[in-house]
């Protein structure tokens, strides 16, 4: 792909397998952006990224990073437990953010970035690639033009019992170390927790994208042979009432998408694993004509669209596409309602959560 002229100067914090499977290439193939950095404190992973991907300059420490005046923006790919801290830094040297969702696992924590990132006057973006799956974009602009009054939105989201065998034979095999930062207690012993927000995160998002915020929850959690499902009953902010479907891992295909029923028309939608690279197959009924609509989406990068979307926001100064900070604090504050609703048996309104850590 021919690079354009202005490149947002970008670097990433973390080695790690999110970064091989998807950031680096991203900053290689986007138009508009490029690898200016990368960062680990792993040194025998940096070296070996630093032969392979080739950035400007490289760094063990990230402050020294973060101290460098041509750095423009850092792409935080990071284990979820250091996304606020990282994001804090970044944003109090001036960097413009785009962190992996979650933007962070405390509400309080996610209130302080907000607040520190409009002083500062950078543009934060959180993760939620799918907003950039041409079949969800279409998605939104059939519902912004076409659709009218929304009604009802319904949206399932289940991890497969045999994903990382595909994902094995897809991906590449990510280089790993030793010396590798890790959070202080293990991501994944909580697996409710652990699913809720490398899984749970994209639904509510991808929810909020298609339907709306979302005003309130009533949630039930069931937990069997080692799966985990969530139903949760949903309330969006304009009236439109949802059911969200959570389930991992189901016993079959990855399992996800979504329908919605509207005044003047419905979609139907699946959504493949997302490291296929392949836009979600959309159907949009338009009762106008009585005709059904479904785009390709041939380029189906994510990554690679949501960096080159993050940049234009940057470099041009136009409106986020993707997911902004005040959206990412409502993620995690769906995330925290779903909680207390599974232990109240409660509906749980959004606007009265105030504080809590996931």
């Amino acid at each position: 792909m021919q690079k354009e002229n202005r490149l947002l100067r970008t670097g990433i914090l973390g080695c790690g397998p999110i970064a091989q499977f998807a950031h680096l290439e991203a900053c290689q193939k986007a138009r508009n952006a490029t690898l200016y950095a990368l960062c680990d404190a792993a040194t025998d992973l940096l070296q070996e990224m630093t032969r392979r991907w080739k950035p400007e300059r490289s760094y063990a420490d990230y402050d020294a990073m973060l101290a460098d005046p041509d750095l423009e923006a850092v792409i935080v790919a990071t284990s979820d437990a250091f996304h606020e801290s990282a994001t804090r830094r970044a944003i109090e040297a001036g960097k413009h953010v785009l962190v992996e969702k979650p933007l962070g696992t405390s509400l309080a924590g996610c209130a302080e970035l907000l607040t520190l990132a409009e002083q500062k006057g950078v543009r934060v973006q959180v993760g939620h690639m799918k907003r950039f799956d041409p079949g969800i974009a279409y998605a939104r602009k059939f519902i912004e033009e076409e659709m009218g009054e929304l009604m009802a939105l319904k949206a399932w989201y289940g991890d497969s019992t045999h994903r990382y065998t595909v994902t094995d034979n897809v991906q590449p095999l990510p280089i790993r170390s030793d010396r590798a930062i890790r959070p202080a207690q293990d991501e994944k012993a909580d697996r409710s927790r652990y699913f809720m927000l490398a899984h749970g995160s994209h639904l509510l998002d991808t929810a909020a994208f298609l339907g709306g915020p979302i005003g309130s929850v009533k949630a039930r959690l069931v937990t069997r042979f080692g799966a985990y499902c969530w139903f949760v009953h949903t309330e969006m902010v304009s009236g439109a009432v949802g059911h969200l479907d959570l389930t991992i891992p189901v016993r079959g295909d990855w399992h996800e998408g979504f329908q919605i029923y509207g005044e003047k028309g419905s979609i139907i939608g699946k959504t493949y694993n997302p490291w296929y690279f392949r836009g979600s197959d959309v159907e949009c009924f338009s009762e106008t004509d009585a005709t059904y609509r479904r785009v390709l989406g041939a380029d189906a990068h994510f990554y690679r669209l949501q960096l080159e979307s993050f940049a234009d926001a940057v470099i041009r100064n136009i409106p986020q596409k993707g997911t902004t900070l005040a959206e990412g604090r409502e993620i995690v504050k769906g995330m925290l309602a779903i909680r207390q609703s599974v232990l109240t048996g409660r509906t749980v309104y959004l606007d009265t959560i105030t504080e809590g850590e996931l």
